[in-house]
């Protein structure tokens, strides 16, 4: 481990200086594709400016025969293509434990490092998984002239990788957030779904029965008993976001497989969304305008953040808004709202005037002295 004075030095000699704070860009889609497939790639231009991230995978989605072609792809989409200010190229590369992942790295960062802004690592299971990539790519950035530093990415597969996560979080300076990985950490747990992300029927609440003639109806036969579905995965989303806030670094949703079931999708990122996810996976295009409505607030929660915001003046106290009591806590709560509508309204012109028509009331009938 090392000391606070050594965590913000290179790792090698040459290395640029690592950041002492993420910047925080805006990443609610993570848009997935294939750069060994030549349709998919020819599709990559026109997707700049319409999704925050374009991520060329190298790993599990690609055959094994055709890994090469993939890295080979991403660099020469990479040096084609001119992603502007509002795009992210991310490259997800091959698992550590594999043969892949070292010429992933070195081609990466030295044929197009300027380029790349994170490295995503899949199967995380420690910190000595994020010190391995966080020294190699030190030498690396070294070696190719780099003025800064490409970020690091982890991905929450194994339960491993889940005991570990606080430690994975803080690993390094490079941390810039995780994902989970909903498919290989349910097998990896033992848990009994086939699905890509998303809740089980199977994992449910089910209504009390009613009372009939003194006893309770456990049948269900004078009517039956309601039944509600549960999130398999609020459990590890709520701890990752945990671990991720404490580090000032950002948590994500990963991939929702069923790309036909739009509302379930919706449902999860949503659930994701509300726990402090700051943005999801896309492997279809489909998914990109469902994460970045669900992802960027409503113009209703800005309007309401708002004015929370201006009739709570310099932060101290409470009022009453609406019969509802604001105080301290309610003010840092719409802090984060408003932060985050202006964030997002700077690189989506969309967003910035769907939130300039919807402005607030201001102060106006709000009630000092709160009770």
């Amino acid at each position: 481990m090392r000391t606070p004075k050594e965590f913000y030095r290179p790792l090698a000699v040459g290395a640029p200086l690592p950041l002492t704070e993420v910047p925080a860009r805006p990443s609610r889609v993570i848009h997935f594709f294939d750069p060994s497939n030549e349709k998919m790639a020819a599709k990559v231009p026109a997707m700049v400016g319409t999704v925050d991230v374009l991520l060329g995978n190298l790993e599990d989605a690609v055959k094994a025969d055709r890994k090469v072609a993939a890295r080979e792809g991403l660099v020469a989409i990479a040096k084609a293509t001119d992603f502007g200010e509002n795009t992210q190229l991310w490259a997800r590369v091959n698992a550590l434990d594999s043969p892949w992942v070292l010429d992933d790295l070195t081609t990466l960062v030295t044929e197009i490092g300027d380029r790349l802004d994170v490295v995503m690592v899949p199967k995380v299971q420690g910190p000595e998984d994020i010190h391995y990539v966080d020294r190699l790519l030190a030498q690396l950035e070294a070696r190719a002239g780099l003025q800064r530093p490409i970020l690091v990415h982890a991905i929450l597969e194994t339960a491993r990788g889940v005991a570990n996560v606080e430690a994975i979080a803080g690993a390094s300076p490079r941390m810039q957030g995780m994902s989970l990985g909903p498919a290989d950490l349910a097998a990896d747990r033992r848990m009994k779904t086939t699905r890509v992300g998303g809740g089980h029927p199977g994992y449910l609440v089910r209504q009390d029965p009613a009372v009939v003639d003194g006893a309770p109806d456990i049948h269900g036969e004078s009517s039956p008993r309601a039944t509600y579905q549960q999130d398999l995965w609020h459990y590890t989303i709520a701890r990752m976001v945990d671990a991720c806030a404490m580090h000032g670094i950002f948590p994500y949703y990963g991939p929702f497989g069923d790309i036909a079931d739009v509302v379930a999708c919706e449902d999860q990122f949503r659930n994701a969304f509300l726990l402090g996810c700051v943005g999801t996976w896309s492997l279809h295009p489909a998914q990109v305008a469902i994460a970045k409505r669900v992802f960027s607030p409503s113009p209703e929660d800005v309007a309401h953040a708002r004015r929370v915001v201006a009739a709570m003046g310099d932060g101290t106290g409470a009022v009453m808004l609406d019969g509802k009591m604001e105080d301290d806590a309610s003010l840092k709560q719409c802090l984060v709202i408003v932060e985050l509508a202006e964030r997002l309204a700077r690189t989506d012109p969309e967003l910035a005037e769907l939130y300039a028509a919807v402005p607030g009331e201001g102060p106006a009938g709000a009630e000092e002295g709160a009770r």
